[in-house]
Parts: structure tokens; C-alpha cells; sequence
């Protein structure tokens, strides 16, 4: 019998919750809207790391299933246009499973691992993409070693401008290209050639003579790498033709089911930090491009056409909260979801995904404070969607977690409103001044959300009122606000996170003797640049931090994406701005004591960076502490026990330095 509200044994969410804990992603809908396939993830223990399985369930949340039972990772799922099978990819390999018999086979002997899947209209052939290796560069013929002799391996030589990545490391010579399979097994044919990479799911045209991409298939294109066409290959020739020519990103083409048309999303590059991406649309035959919601000024994404061809459906973020939307070709607009999201497992970052099926109903994972994300189906005429899952319904409702709130507060610079997030602890009691922990969130063209964070609920756990942020450069307030950030920081932002702080302590929720401050990445720069402008903190945790990035733009993977965008010039040109914003260059204020936390692998803020600031904290005897997490990319928590140990390091080093303590020293 289940548990009664009145018999719940309630307590507080824990760091071994966190390797029960289990979310929706990727949900795709059957073409008539009767069943959904989706990736039920969740947290190995054992292999400590995030695995993901296709599940299979009715729209109406019966005949809960595994698609395949299978414990290898299943990522991908399309159904095919009839309805009667799913693609996927297991074991680096594409598979169909045939929902009328159950069966399940492996159709491909890939070399490679493939992306990307799309089925032709009428069922019979799966488009991918897969890298097509290229022998790596070498400079000397390697002499041949003995036998029975050990020897090194030979040195690596790199050409490229773009040779590695985060997360995954050196990168293999090559480029993406994309095949065509028979969905019933055989050889892969390679479509695309050349030395571009071609990477984005293929849009087939509905009468099956051709695909449509986007890529940079310029001929400068390492260096030009914000720039991309649509294009349509043709299969029975081969050919390739671009659709758009301008100066900018277009991206993720989708064709309306008629043929006569073609939608996808980009910008005129006008070399700014932030460009809202427009949705566009044209007719397939020619003509010109037209914005179809060209006053919304948010980023749209993952375009949907509905079956009719009279209108495409979106997604777009509005104030830390992501949307479905629909606007018709006639113009009229519409949101169809409003609780997008809850797929990121760490903090509490937006994003999400849906599919359509042809009636018009949306499976989509729907993003809740209290709970990682479910699975929900939100149906034509009715403004409530309905959850499909209960993903967590064997724990979080036996926990109590801390209550996640809105506040607005205006900046003290220009009197802009600002938006922010609370999360009070576990027990909150109304009139009492908690202990804040100021979360600052990375990017810094990003944002945050109301949306579960397993991190900042140990947070609250732990007895701290948590304060979570938006200032100028977080998207979802318009172009203008994000692109406050170009050529200028840190700067302003840093008093938008003050005025927040100052904001809760007049508000009675805080007080001056019991601040504390985090963040990773953007947010670690910005927590290096807090308390490298004053010394109102009891203790500070800086993560995975650029502290100069004279330095990181030139050791980083992403070392050419910086210059113009973010600050004039290289940083050769220029390098009086790059050290102006650089938190090294505040390191002789800082007097708060500060650990600094990085991954050894991580090649995005490299483990250079967070040592510049440990080794000038030591020099000048400020109480510090350099964690290095083994073999942790930039996404620190990218295992669930680098997840734990995030926190438990932020938290011990926070109650080093507590604030009763203080307060009875003063009162002395």
C-alpha cells in the first residue's frame, strides 16, 4: 500500500540521492501521437556515470516498457514515417526495432560511430552522419623500433586549427560526412565529400529526391566558423546547391510535409556578443527569406513544421523559463508548452526537447523546481499539459527539498529589472537571516532557470538560503541585455549580482556577516572578480575559472572564437583589454579566502588558469586550496560522484570560515 502524506518519514535531499535520481530526454512522439520513445536517464553507481536507455510508453502513460531491454547506452530514436520502427544507436551501431514483432536488429557495420538519423519518407532508407578518418599529419618518417624494445609512441603532429575538445580530447583527423543506409541492413553509401564537415540531422525532401543540410562548406571555414548555408544535395546526381547566401549562421532546416517550403533559424552577423536567432522561411523553388515572428526578440531552436504546412512550431527561452511555440505562415503566434526543460543534471541551466506527431499533440520533457525532468503531453486545445512519467515518484516525494522562488529586484546602475532565484532551506522559517550562497551561472551568454539542480539543493540541504542570478549577458531577456557584455567584461554584471545581494539583505532573508560565493566557468570569473572588488564575503569557491585571458585564449580548444566577439583584436593586438578584464589582474585585492576548484582534463578554462590564481592567493598568504578532480573535463560534474565531491569540497570549505562563529567574535 503506498505511504500516506501524513506517514511520510521526510528528510532532506542527500548526496546519495543524488545516484537515484532519474529524467526524461529526447522524447519523439509515433507519427500518430499514440506512443512515445524517449532516453529514461539515470546514475550508474557502480560505473559512476550518467547512462541512458530507450524507453517506450503509451501517450497515456500506460505499458511503461524498455524498448529493447538491453543494458548498453541507446541514444537517437526516430521512428520511421509509418509508424511501425524505431531507429537508434547502440554500441556505436545503428539498430531497428520492429514494434509489431518486438524484434530488434543491428542493420549497419559502421567503422565509426553515426549521427543524425533520418528516415526517407517512404521508410525504406536511414540518412546519418559518421567522420570519415584521415591519416594523421606526420612531419618525419618514425625509425623502426626494435624488437622487444619500449619505446615511446610517437609525437602527435597538428595542422588544424581546431585539434581538440573538451570532454573528449585530441580530435581524430577527418570530417563528417553523410551516408545512406537501407533500413533493412547493407552497406553504407557515402553522400557528401570534401573537406568540410557535415554534422546536422538531413531534412529530406518529401518525394525522397533529396536532403537538406546545414554547413560550412566554405572554403575558409576554420577560421570563418560562425558562418554556415543552407544547402540541397540532390541523390540521383550528387549535387549540391546553397539555398542562402548571407553574411551568418543558418541552421536547422526544416521542410514543410508539402515540399514547398523550407524554415530554419540564423542572423545577420553584425560581429556582436549576442545575436538573436530569427526564424525564417521560404519557399523551396525560390524566393525570397522572410522572419516569421521577426518581433520576438528571444532565440529560436529546434524548428517543427506541422502536418498541414501551415505553420512551424519552436522553441525559445522568455525570463530563465523555455517555451514551445507555433507561429502560422499567416502570422499569428502561439505557446503550446510552457514548462520546457529539466535535462540538465547539475545546475539549473535551461533547454529541453519535444517532438509533433501529425495530430498536433507535443511530447515534451516538462521542467519542474522539485523534480528532474518528466515526461508531459500538451494537446491541441487544451492550455494544461498532462504528465506522461513519474520518473522519481519512489523518492523525491520522500524528501524535502528546498522551495525554489522568483525575485525581481532593478539594477543600481541604470535601473534595469533583474531577475533571480532563491532556493530557502529545508525548515525555512519566515523572519530569520540565513547564510546566502551566491551561485553564479557560467557562460556568460547564458542562462539560468526554475529548474530542478541537484547541486544548489545539497546547497539548501546544507542550511543555506541559496541566490541564483541573471545579470546583463544572460539570455532570455533580448538582445540588447545580452549583448551588454560586448567589449565590457566583467563589468556592470558584477553590481547586477551586488544589487541581488543587497537586495535579500534589506529584504530580511540575509545578512552582511553571512555571505558566500560560488560559480563555475563564467561563474568562476565572476566569483574571482567579486571578491577581487570587495571583501563583503566570508569565504569564496572559484571553479573552473579563466583568471587571464591572454592566457586562456591561447591555450584553450576554443582559443579562435574570442576576438571581435568578445573583445577587439587578438589578444596580441590588444592585450592592454584582455588583462582590463582579466580576474588576475584584481588578485592583489582579494583578502577573502578562497579555494579553487578545476578538472585535470579540463581544456576549455585549463588547470593553468586556476593555478594563476592559487599560486598568487599563496604568494600573498591568503588562506586558499587547489582541488584538482582526476580526469574531469570542464564539465566538472559530469560523473555523479564529481557531481558529490563538487559540492562536498564547496560546503567544507564554506564551513570553515562559518558565520556564528564571527558573530560571537564580534559580540565579544
Amino acid at each position: 500500500m503506498p505511504m500516506s502524506a501524513s506517514s511520510k518519514d521526510l528528510r532532506t535531499f542527500s548526496r546519495e540521492d543524488v545516484f537515484e535520481l532519474e529524467w526524461a530526454a529526447n522524447p519523439q512522439i509515433s507519427p500518430d501521437g499514440e506512443r512515445i520513445v524517449y532516453e529514461r536517464k539515470s546514475m550508474d553507481i557502480m560505473a559512476d556515470k550518467r547512462i541512458g536507455r530507450l524507453w517506450l510508453i503509451d501517450a497515456d502513460g500506460d505499458n511503461h516498457m524498455p524498448l529493447t531491454g538491453g543494458e548498453a547506452e541507446e541514444t537517437g530514436a526516430q521512428w520511421s514515417p509509418q509508424g511501425d520502427r524505431i531507429a537508434f544507436i547502440r554500441d556505436s551501431q545503428i539498430h531497428v526495432h520492429w514494434l509489431a514483432s518486438g524484434k530488434t536488429t543491428r542493420i549497419t557495420q559502421l567503422l565509426q560511430t553515426p549521427s543524425a538519423l533520418s528516415w526517407s519518407p517512404d521508410g525504406k532508407q536511414l540518412a546519418f552522419s559518421m567522420l570519415v578518418p584521415e591519416t594523421p599529419p606526420m612531419l618525419v618518417e618514425p625509425m623502426p623500433v626494435p624488437e622487444g624494445a619500449q619505446w615511446p609512441e610517437a609525437p602527435s603532429v597538428t595542422t588544424s586549427l581546431r585539434y581538440e575538445r573538451d570532454g573528449v580530447g585530441r580530435l581524430k583527423p577527418g570530417f563528417s560526412h553523410y551516408f545512406l543506409v537501407d533500413a533493412s541492413g547493407g552497406s553504407a553509401r557515402q553522400l557528401t565529400h570534401g573537406n568540410f564537415h557535415h554534422q546536422e540531422p538531413p531534412q529530406w525532401l518529401p518525394d525522397g529526391s533529396g536532403l537538406v543540410f546545414s554547413a560550412n562548406r566554405n572554403d575558409n571555414w576554420e577560421l570563418d566558423f560562425r558562418e554556415s548555408e543552407l544547402y540541397l544535395l540532390q541523390l540521383d546526381s550528387g549535387s549540391i546547391s546553397a539555398l542562402t547566401d548571407r553574411r551568418g549562421p543558418d541552421q536547422g532546416p526544416a521542410i514543410s510535409p508539402d515540399g514547398r517550403y523550407v524554415s530554419w533559424y540564423g542572423y545577420d552577423d553584425r560581429v556582436q556578443a549576442y545575436q538573436v536567432s530569427q526564424l525564417y522561411v521560404m519557399a523551396l523553388d525560390g524566393g525570397e527569406p522572410r522572419a516569421l515572428r521577426p518581433a520576438l526578440d528571444r532565440s529560436v531552436s529546434a524548428l517543427r513544421w506541422d502536418s498541414r504546412s501551415r505553420g512551424v512550431y519552436y522553441v525559445y527561452s522568455n525570463h530563465g523559463e523555455s517555451h514551445v511555440a507555433y507561429s502560422s505562415l499567416r502570422g499569428d503566434h502561439r505557446d503550446v508548452a510552457t514548462t520546457l526543460g529539466g535535462e540538465s543534471m547539475a545546475r539549473p541551466y535551461g533547454g529541453g526537447s519535444y517532438s509533433v506527431a501529425s495530430n498536433g499533440r507535443i511530447a515534451y520533457t516538462y521542467s519542474d523546481p522539485q523534480r528532474p525532468a518528466e515526461l508531459a503531453l500538451a494537446r491541441p486545445g487544451s492550455s494544461e499539459p498532462r504528465l506522461v512519467t513519474r520518473l522519481n515518484a519512489d523518492l523525491l516525494p520522500f524528501r524535502e527539498l528546498g522551495r525554489v522562488e522568483p525575485v525581481w529586484y532593478q539594477s543600481s546602475v541604470d535601473e534595469r529589472d533583474l531577475q533571480g532565484w532563491i532556493i530557502k532551506p529545508p525548515g525555512y522559517e519566515e523572519g530569520r537571516a540565513y547564510p546566502l550562497l551566491v551561485e553564479n551561472h557560467g557562460g556568460p551568454i547564458s542562462h539560468y532557470g526554475p529548474h530542478f539542480s541537484p547541486e544548489l539543493q545539497l546547497c539548501a540541504a546544507a542550511g543555506y538560503l541559496v541566490f541564483y542570478p541573471n545579470p546583463r549577458g544572460s539570455t532570455s531577456y533580448g538582445e540588447e541585455f545580452a549583448n551588454l557584455l560586448f567589449n565590457n567584461y566583467p563589468a556592470e554584471d558584477y553590481q547586477d549580482v551586488m544589487d541581488g545581494v543587497d537586495y535579500l539583505i534589506d529584504q530580511g532573508l540575509t545578512a552582511e556577516d553571512r555571505l558566500y560565493v560560488t560559480g563555475g566557468s563564467a561563474g568562476g570569473i565572476m566569483t574571482a572578480w567579486i571578491v577581487g572588488s570587495n571583501q563583503r564575503f566570508r569565504a569564496a569557491a572559484v571553479i573552473k575559472p579563466v583568471m587571464n585571458w591572454i592566457s586562456k585564449l591561447l591555450t584553450a580548444d576554443n582559443y579562435y572564437a574570442y576576438a571581435e566577439y568578445r573583445y577587439p583584436g587578438q589578444v596580441w593586438e590588444n592585450p592592454e583589454t584582455y588583462w582590463k578584464f582579466s580576474p588576475v589582474s584584481l588578485v592583489g585585492n582579494i583578502h577573502t579566502p578562497t579555494m579553487v576548484m578545476v578538472g585535470s582534463s579540463d581544456l576549455r578554462t585549463p588547470l593553468s588558469e586556476a593555478k594563476q590564481l592559487y599560486h598568487a592567493l599563496q604568494i600573498r598568504g591568503i588562506d586558499t586550496a587547489l582541488v584538482e578532480v582526476p580526469e574531469a573535463p570542464h564539465f566538472i560534474a559530469k560523473r555523479p560522484s564529481q557531481l558529490v565531491t563538487k559540492i562536498d569540497h564547496i560546503l567544507a570549505w564554506f564551513a570553515r570560515y562559518p558565520w556564528q562563529q564571527a558573530g560571537a567574535e564580534e559580540a565579544e
